[in-house]
């Protein structure tokens, strides 16, 4: 089923404080309180606040979560478990040492219940060992690293909003299939591009292609001309970035800047947030493929949720905003199921759980793998004449089933994972 708009929430939470204001509301509610493990629920967000990641999530995905626990509030009110909710946030510098630590502190001295986010595999793998060690929730939403659901997966640890996968399954496999059948793949030399390389070459090599050259770079990095001439020196079809982020903006605008495209060599970008292209220009990336996550123009659902946020942060979201935003909801709402904030009793709330929401569309907390599947999208970069106004960079070209975007849970069991240990 789907719960309730986001306009039924925000004019409830509106009629509340006006109430309030007035000095009609009725006193605190204490419904729940009791049930709480330590009074109160902790969020987290653990995420990169001020490096290449900043803008696909950031300190705004921050205000998504803020956003949940306000709708979670508004929606359920004086019947609310969750009577107190505080949202915690840290930076982790795309470190992995730095988001053990801060994982580790979060959890401990500040009882978080929850944490969100971690873009860099490398930090989602060491915040997931933190979670099982420490038998707390973690919703990945920012990293891509199929190990949360194959050998480093656990009980605890949901991953939420994409992998590598989903993209080369989307990406890898259409580009391919029209014609673009020798690759040059270019990535950051840590767990998410080494990741990303390994989907990429099975669904290239499974549509009939080849990697004829893969090229390790440093991350982060901000010069990538070298391994742009490199790869152009094989005579691919096709160049696949595996950056992101700022990494990911640089690199497009050093591939224009080489005159590649012009050479006939196409761009396929294996991870694409809405904020790259708003940095660098649509012109820059114009008639690039890609898989995508969420688009906030979709329907009329994402854009009122869109449309809200732009009123907090003065920006559209990503789908990383929004992931955050629906993990967070979706955690509350299964406090509020259980009646308590208690680990095992949320984890056996949620694995299983069939759910649509703003984010999620047929959305399944896959039980056996903690995989959370959704619809994905093929989506193409408009030109600048096809722009209609600000942020609506992209078309839409296919929905990908949630049944076929995503790992079967038979590979991840294969791939090692076994939630009971």
């Amino acid at each position: 089923m789907r719960h309730k708009t986001t306009t039924a929430a925000a004019a409830a939470l509106s009629g509340a404080l006006l109430l309030a204001a007035c000095g009609q509301a009725g006193p605190t509610a204490q419904t729940g309180e009791d049930e709480l493990t330590d009074g109160k629920v902790v969020l987290g967000v653990l995420n990169d606040q001020s490096g290449v990641y900043k803008d696909l999530s950031g300190p705004n995905s921050v205000e998504a979560v803020k956003m949940a626990v306000e709708d979670y509030k508004a929606e359920y009110g004086d019947d609310a478990v969750a009577t107190e909710i505080e949202v915690i946030t840290a930076d982790h510098q795309n470190k992995p040492e730095v988001a053990n630590t801060k994982a580790q502190e979060m959890y401990d001295r500040n009882k978080a219940d929850a944490i969100f986010d971690v873009p860099a595999s490398s930090a989602a793998l060491a915040v997931a060992t933190q979670a099982k060690e420490n038998k707390k929730l973690y919703f990945n939403i920012g990293a891509a690293t199929t190990e949360l659901t194959g050998a480093q997966c656990n009980k605890y640890t949901f991953h939420y909003a994409y992998d590598t996968y989903m993209l080369a399954n989307g990406t890898g496999k259409t580009v391919t299939e029209q014609g673009g059948t020798n690759w040059s793949i270019i990535y950051p030399d840590y767990a998410f591009g080494q990741d990303m390389t390994k989907s990429f070459t099975t669904a290239i090599e499974g549509s009939g292609g080849a990697v004829v050259e893969a090229i390790p770079t440093p991350f982060p990095n901000d010069n990538f001309a070298t391994f742009l001439t490199k790869a152009a020196a094989s005579n691919p079809d096709v160049i696949g970035s595996m950056q992101a982020g700022g990494d990911l903006i640089n690199f497009v605008k050093q591939y224009n800047e080489a005159g590649l495209r012009d050479q006939g060599i196409e761009l396929a970008v294996g991870l694409m947030f809405i904020t790259d292209i708003n940095s660098l220009g649509v012109d820059q990336f114009a008639g690039t493929t890609f898989t995508e996550a969420w688009y906030w123009n979709y329907d009329d659902e994402n854009r009122e949720w869109a449309d809200r946020f732009m009123e907090i942060t003065g920006t559209r979201p990503s789908f990383a905003h929004a992931a955050n935003y629906s993990a967070a909801k979706q955690y509350l709402d299964a406090v509020q199921r259980a009646g308590t904030d208690d680990a095992d009793a949320i984890v056996s709330e949620l694995q299983g759980y069939k759910v649509n929401d703003v984010f999620l569309r047929n959305g399944e907390f896959r039980a056996e793998d903690n995989r959370v599947v959704h619809d994905a999208y093929l989506a193409k970069v408009k030109d600048e004449a096809s722009v209609s106004e600000d942020w609506d960079y992209e078309e839409i070209l296919a929905t990908i089933d949630a049944s076929e975007a995503f790992r079967p849970v038979e590979d991840s069991i294969a791939a090692g994972c076994n939630l009971g240990s």
